[in-house]
């Protein structure tokens, strides 16, 4: 199973990143390709992703893990959806540890891919780590 993690020390207290990665509202401030979120629920979220051709795609999601204030933990829903050709297992943890100056937030994605995507692990694994990359640049950029 392809695991990518990516880890980045932000300037700003826990609770300030807390309310930002744990509250999935905020996706669209931080999760690339993330333009909206629909039917937010306390357990369970969908993205709204736009791609590159300007398309928009649905990516449900169920929340696994939230133990405020480190670790958020939420799971892709493959089945019906166009993920499900490609990915067997996508998931995302966020776990953030207080420093002395501030947050380090680590992202850490687990994926398993399906079929014949899974030869191109490799590249998956740089797509995964570009993405989680921007994530905590736009992180930095809204908590400094």
């Amino acid at each position: 199973m392809p695991t990518t993690r990516r880890t980045r020390a932000l300037a700003a207290d826990p609770p300030a990143v807390w309310r930002t990665v744990a509250d999935p509202n905020h996706q669209p401030r931080w999760w690339p390709l993330v333009s909206r979120m629909e039917d937010v629920q306390p357990d369970a979220f969908t993205q709204l992703l736009k791609t590159s051709k300007g398309r928009s795609i649905r990516a449900d999601f169920v929340v696994l893990q939230r133990e405020e204030p480190t670790v958020f933990r939420f799971e892709q829903q493959l089945a019906g959806s166009p993920f499900e050709r490609i990915l067997h297992h996508n998931e995302l943890t966020v776990e953030l540890q207080e420093e002395q100056d501030g947050t380090v937030v680590v992202l850490t994605r687990e994926t398993k891919l399906r079929g014949m995507s899974a030869l191109g692990g490799f590249m998956w694994r740089r797509a995964a780590a570009k993405q989680l990359d921007e994530a905590l640049d736009a992180l930095q950029e809204i908590h400094g």
